[in-house]
């Protein structure tokens, strides 16, 4: 009989795969940010970290692009805040709307996470080949989709 850690050491799953790659990437990318003087970030803020634009982000769609509860967006987002990351502004569309925008301190982790990510992504595509990686990157954002297609329709 396999035991399921013998199962996901030789071939695993899905969710084993997807898990690893994410703790990963959240690893390499805390701790070079730490590096650089971001060190009071945890890896939970990247839910609204990864999705934040500078002109700013309803709640609502951070909750939605992230794929957390709103409730989770929001003590994120709270968070964020108390540690200068981002500001609650009036969106100029909407006047009983909030945006959540980030601060100069937001704009810099921002700027920082981008190039982290960047030179991540570049040392893979150059170990696998960036054909390799593009279309490896193209199957991932399809399967995602599929994926979270799936949950939103069975909500129904």
């Amino acid at each position: 009989m396999v035991t399921r850690a013998e199962r996901n050491a030789s071939n695993p799953d899905l969710g084993v795969l997807s898990g690893r790659l994410l703790f990963a990437v959240q690893r390499e990318l805390f701790q070079t940010l730490a590096d650089m003087g971001f060190d009071d970030l945890k890896h939970r803020h990247g839910a609204v970290l990864a999705y934040l634009d500078p002109g700013g982000v309803r709640a609502t769609d951070l909750a939605h692009l992230s794929g957390q509860h709103k409730q989770i967006v929001g003590t994120l987002i709270d968070e964020l805040e108390a540690l200068g990351y981002v500001e609650r502004r009036p969106d100029p569309s909407d006047r009983r709307a909030k945006l959540i925008c980030p601060t100069e301190r937001g704009l810099a982790q921002m700027r920082a996470a981008d190039q982290i990510m960047a030179a991540m992504q570049d040392r893979h595509a150059e170990r696998v080949g960036k054909g390799e990686y593009t279309r490896f990157k193209r199957v991932l954002v399809d399967i995602t989709e599929h994926q979270r297609l799936a949950v939103e329709s069975s909500k129904d």
